[in-house]
């Protein structure tokens, strides 16, 4: 493992001063330095022109030509040597499969990472890693949401397209949909890196940025609700709430009135449509019906 994350590495320039050393050190780095010499003298050979070839063929004297035996058996393993050692460099060191789980509507499931620690990821969400890095890297990505409890050793990140939380060992939640980037830390410290700006949460401190805005707040729970079939929200756009509905329940949800401007504060159940349809539309006034058994629509 450490033998073949060093070579990985160095065929990418990407050695620290430390694993330079440490690669320099192995048996076989002469072979691996010989071989990435070589082939960096590699290029295609100039080719005269026929015409060329031919004008100088006829002012050289004719002589007799020399026959020279080749061994063929020589060339083939020498040119089988060199084919072998470039499949292992590709597949060994550039084809390795990366993990990845994803869950669909209605659906969670929980995951044990490499070192022990644990996910539980929420719907409509997919996690991808890579476990033969996972000693050296602790790092994932996160489309959706998911609750993290985190084996104490190095640093562990979580990277999603709106920006990247770090941690040591402690446990958080973190929550990439479309726009919206949400992070909440229920135990020790974590780190939440987006554009060029740098926060760090407490235990109890939550945090989201939405197209540009940023929102601080608090949470007193120690894990998040969805955790306990409990959709909350606090301050959000209703769109997010519609979208989880339909997440959750596997539905359809249609909604002709502002979804954008108009917020909410509250929960609803993810065990019983019914309840959850009350919960979210009776505090802002609104109706429902259902068209079909998949298709609810929402009235003002």
């Amino acid at each position: 493992m450490e033998k073949d994350y060093l070579l990985k590495k160095w065929l990418l320039n990407g050695l620290t001063e430390e694993e330079q050393r440490t690669f320099d050190a192995l048996e076989d780095a002469p072979l691996y330095k010989a071989i990435a010499a070589s082939a960096s003298h590699f290029k295609a050979s100039h080719v005269s022109s026929p015409e060329a070839f031919e004008t100088l063929k006829e002012k050289l004297p004719k002589q007799e030509t020399a026959i020279k035996k080749v061994s063929w058996k020589k060339t083939l393993l020498q040119i089988a040597s060199v084919l072998v050692i470039g499949l292992a460099v590709y597949y060994g060191f550039f084809n390795t499969q990366a993990t990845h789980i994803k869950t669909v509507a209605a659906q969670k499931t929980t995951i044990s990472l490499p070192d022990n620690s644990t996910v539980l990821l929420n719907t409509a969400s997919t996690i991808t890693y890579h476990e033969d890095s996972w000693e050296k890297e602790r790092e994932l990505q996160l489309d959706g949401e998911a609750f993290f409890k985190v084996a104490k050793g190095k640093k562990f990140d979580v990277k999603t397209s709106q920006g990247i939380v770090s941690v040591l060992g402690t446990q958080f939640n973190v929550k990439q949909r479309g726009t919206l980037f949400e992070v909440s830390c229920y135990e020790g410290i974590v780190q939440v890196s987006y554009a060029k700006t740098v926060k760090k949460l407490l235990a109890g401190d939550t945090f989201r940025i939405d197209a540009g805005i940023e929102y601080s707040g608090t949470t007193n729970h120690e894990a998040p609700q969805w955790t306990n079939n409990r959709s909350s929200f606090k301050s959000v756009k209703f769109q997010y709430v519609l979208e989880e509905l339909e997440r959750q329940y596997n539905i359809k949800v249609v909604y002709e009135g502002d979804k954008q401007t108009r917020f909410f504060t509250g929960a609803f159940v993810q065990d019983n449509l019914e309840n959850a349809l009350q919960s979210v539309t009776a505090p802002l006034g609104l109706t429902y019906t259902f068209e079909g058994t998949n298709k609810v629509i929402i009235l003002d």
